[in-house]
């Protein structure tokens, strides 16, 4: 209860100083430091490192439902562009997303589901569903699984919403792009990573037919549209 009452205090701060972006974002160049030197290992020195993908649809895999395209969603893309620079690693990519939860369900099972894989790294994904929970409870939930990683000591990243054909994206204050600048400071607030997959597909926003280009249906994005978070992410590892 007391965690909430804080939470929702510094929730109802930040609304109030408006919707400028956080500065306090970890720093891309030295966050996951000590993870690439364990990426480098070579046998017998090395040991399997866990990535769990925690969140929705999105990130399970789900492109025109029911199709779960499980090896062309960002997961397993990522997973291809990170052999890539580390051949000599042992990467397990777990996904524990479920397709149509939001962010208060997955706080429920992150102990459970997550932390019991001994992760080295997490990221969660669930703007798209976290819209009809509303922000506060969002904000409680996300916190609650950042503190409960980084009391862990396991690095985190979060992730902006991915498109949404049925957005308005020509109003600035759609429901979606505020939990993203709520994602946005949570990042800032916890000094942990972030891939802001809403400002990645910006540049599609104005243009409706463009973006069909990137999705498989209205909120799911194909393999192209994976693609861009999996590029955008393989730059922390770099």
């Amino acid at each position: 209860m007391k965690l909430s009452i804080l939470l929702f205090l510094t929730f109802c701060t930040f609304t109030s100083i408006g919707q400028n972006l956080p500065t306090g974002i970890a720093d891309r160049a030295t966050y996951l430091n000590d993870l690439k030197t364990e990426l480098q290992k070579e046998w017998p020195k090395n040991r399997t490192i866990n990535i769990i993908f925690h969140g929705h649809s999105v990130p399970a895999g789900f492109f025109k439902t029911p199709q779960v395209n499980t090896l062309g969603a960002y997961p397993h893309q990522f997973l291809q562009k990170l052999k890539e620079i580390y051949p000599f690693a042992q990467i397990n990519i777990i996904v524990t997303a479920i397709g149509g939860e939001n962010s208060i369900s997955g706080a429920k099972r992150f102990k459970s589901d997550v932390l019991i894989h001994k992760p080295d790294l997490i990221l969660i994904d669930y703007c798209l569903n976290d819209r009809g929970a509303g922000l506060q409870k969002s904000y409680v939930a996300w916190n609650k699984m950042v503190k409960q990683a980084k009391n862990h000591g396991i690095k985190v990243i979060l992730l902006t919403p991915s498109p949404d054909q049925s957005v308005n994206y020509d109003d600035p204050s759609n429901e979606l792009k505020k939990h993203t600048d709520q994602v946005r400071r949570i990042a800032s607030e916890a000094k942990v990573g972030l891939v802001d997959s809403y400002r990645l597909f910006e540049f599609l926003y104005p243009d409706k037919e463009q973006i069909k280009q990137y999705m498989s249906q209205v909120n799911h994005p194909n393999e192209k549209g994976h693609e861009l978070i999996a590029d955008e992410l393989i730059t922390w590892f770099k």
